[in-house]
């Protein structure tokens, strides 16, 4: 993993709430006065008598005996739509929060720093400086390369589309690659004013499917520092809003600190 073209030789590198706010209403049936010598319903009086339930609004239905009885199952399932909607809430904000928790790594011997998911293992392989693997899909992963060049900034290699356009052209020479699209490309500015060039692109192939690509590079010492986030992105996996929010956090984190 490291980035087209940019080296010490300068050769070619490359790798690939919900919130339910209850408020309480009113049902209430209202009906006219019982024939005579008919004994009251206890469904229907002179007065109003009131059902409170719990919902996001308030409403009120004219019910009469009939109507009260025909709707008494469509009463019950709004009672258990509201038993059940908590625990819905509670599923759905432990969910995102597990997806949204990230820690700070940071290198100091190498100079770098960046957030990664706190479930992600941290894994050793030949030719990263750093590796977390996904603990439920190991083909979702986060690395870092750090290697020597002879550039002091990106700027001096290229802009950041000509930056992007090397890197798909290397994805695109792979023979397991089918089709590789860049999708987006930015520039920030990082520690102490550094250059951050941001790649977002997808590609198909015979390994491993679709897959979403985040990358970051700069350049700082005299070395290139390449993150690349790579996330299955297929129609049985597809990448969801949420984690493709976190996968830019982690994404816009990568910057340089100073090395010990």
């Amino acid at each position: 993993m490291a980035l087209c073209g940019i080296s010490a030789t300068s050769s070619n590198h490359h790798h690939p709430s919900f919130l339910l706010h209850q408020n309480h209403r009113t049902i209430t049936s209202f009906s006219s006065s019982p024939p005579p010598n008919k004994p009251k319903s206890p469904l229907s009086s002179s007065s109003s008598s009131s059902f409170n339930v719990n919902w996001t609004e308030k409403f009120s239905l004219s019910l009469g005996r009939r109507s009260i009885l025909n709707n008494l199952p469509v009463i019950g399932f709004l009672f258990s739509l509201e038993q059940s909607f908590p625990r819905l809430l509670f599923f759905s904000k432990a969910l995102a929060s597990q997806l949204l928790q990230l820690d700070r790594y940071i290198d100091s011997k190498e100079g770098f720093t960046l957030l990664v998911p706190s479930s992600w293992n941290k894994v050793d392989k030949a030719g990263a400086t750093v590796l977390f693997e996904d603990t439920n899909q190991r083909a979702n992963n986060i690395g870092v390369v750090v290697s020597p060049t002879r550039i002091s900034s990106l700027g001096e290699f290229g802009t950041p589309q000509f930056v992007a356009d090397k890197l798909i052209q290397a994805e695109r020479r792979k023979e397991s690659t089918k089709n590789a699209e860049v999708i987006s490309v930015s520039e920030r500015p990082g520690h102490a004013g550094l250059q951050v060039y941001e790649f977002e692109y997808k590609v198909d192939s015979t390994r491993g499917g679709l897959k979403r690509v985040f990358s970051a590079a700069f350049v700082a010492s005299k070395r290139l520092y390449l993150l690349n986030i790579t996330h299955s992105d297929g129609l049985d996996n597809p990448l969801d809003a949420e984690l493709r929010v976190t996968m830019e956090q982690v994404m816009h984190s990568f910057d340089a600190v100073p090395s010990t």
